[in-house]
């Protein structure tokens, strides 16, 4: 397994993901700007990261690949029974994390890092959707540590590396989502990942 990586970026989730299952593994790490290199985009069409060559081939987008090396790993325990309720409740907040609460994120990153004038309208807008749907997994999370089965899961590394973002985005408000975030980066395996540079 060799991970393009670049720091700061998604595909610290899949170095998190690869120091969790303990396995050794290759990894680049990028600069910003080689993302745009012609060999990258071989690599990636759009010129993004991460990136994983499982030995047959580039393979793209962390929560799929999320999801596809927990299922190479299945002796972990980082992804449920294949068919099982929690199985589909791990693919729900994967989903989810990507879908409803990271989009909005992205939206205030842009601005925030991007533009001369921030359109403060697009940042309210997208707090507001973010705050909402992190309200959800707060809720999701009352009197539990994790999301699905009692135990860490794919689901809490995925939701977690949102989480970290809407944190640096100011706007990660809820008790419980914020003490999961907590618990997340004192994981020995996501405080590696975090430190390679």
């Amino acid at each position: 397994m060799h991970l393009y990586h670049v720091p700061g970026t998604r595909s610290t989730r899949i170095a998190w993901l690869l120091e969790e299952i303990g396995e050794p593994y290759e990894i680049t790490v990028m600069a910003r700007e080689d993302r745009q290199t012609p060999e990258h985009l071989a690599r990636h069409p759009l010129g993004r990261v991460p990136v994983v060559n499982d030995g047959a081939g580039y393979m793209f987008e962390s929560a799929g690949l999320a999801l596809h090396i927990a299922d190479q790993h299945l002796d972990k325990g980082l992804i449920p029974p294949i068919g099982t309720r929690d199985r589909g409740m791990v693919y729900q907040w994967v989903l989810f994390a990507m879908t409803d609460m990271e989009t909005p994120l992205v939206d205030i990153f842009i601005q925030k890092m991007f533009r001369d004038t921030p359109d403060q309208a697009i940042i309210d807008a997208a707090s507001e959707k973010f705050r909402a749907a992190a309200r959800v997994v707060n809720d999701a999370l009352a009197g539990k540590e994790y999301l699905v089965g009692d135990r860490f899961t794919v689901a809490d590394l995925v939701i977690g590396g949102v989480e970290e973002f809407g944190r640096f985005m100011e706007v990660l408000d809820d008790a419980n989502t914020n003490a999961h975030l907590d618990r997340m980066l004192a994981r020995p395996a996501a405080a590696k990942a975090r430190e390679i540079a």
